[in-house]
């Protein structure tokens, strides 16, 4: 009996693309990541990029929320459920759209 090989395609292995990243440190930052890197039983690369990582997270999560103090809460929470009247400036560009849409 003889067994069907596998397509070429089927074979292959999808990989992810690997990007390069260099960095120069002063002999102080090199020693600093090192013994950190070692302590973790990591490589250098591995505790970088790992370090990194945790803190693009962290810096991305933070600037993603919007903290408000108790009165801004309140004003923001008053606008939203009471918002003000459109003013004459947008009664008019409402008006061109609605002529500029009907127009097509």
């Amino acid at each position: 009996m003889s067994q069907a090989r596998p397509k070429a395609r089927e074979r292959r292995v999808t990989r992810a693309k690997a990007y390069r990243f260099d960095a120069r440190l002063n002999e102080e930052q090199k020693v600093l990541i090192q013994k950190a890197a070692d302590l973790e039983g990591r490589t250098m690369t591995e505790f970088v990029l790992n370090s990194a990582e945790a803190a693009a997270g962290r810096t991305i999560e933070e600037r993603s929320m919007l903290i408000l103090s108790a009165r801004e809460t309140e004003a923001f929470v008053d606008a939203v459920l009471h918002p003000a009247a459109p003013g004459p400036v947008l009664r008019a560009a409402a008006r061109h759209y609605k002529s500029v849409t009907a127009a097509k």
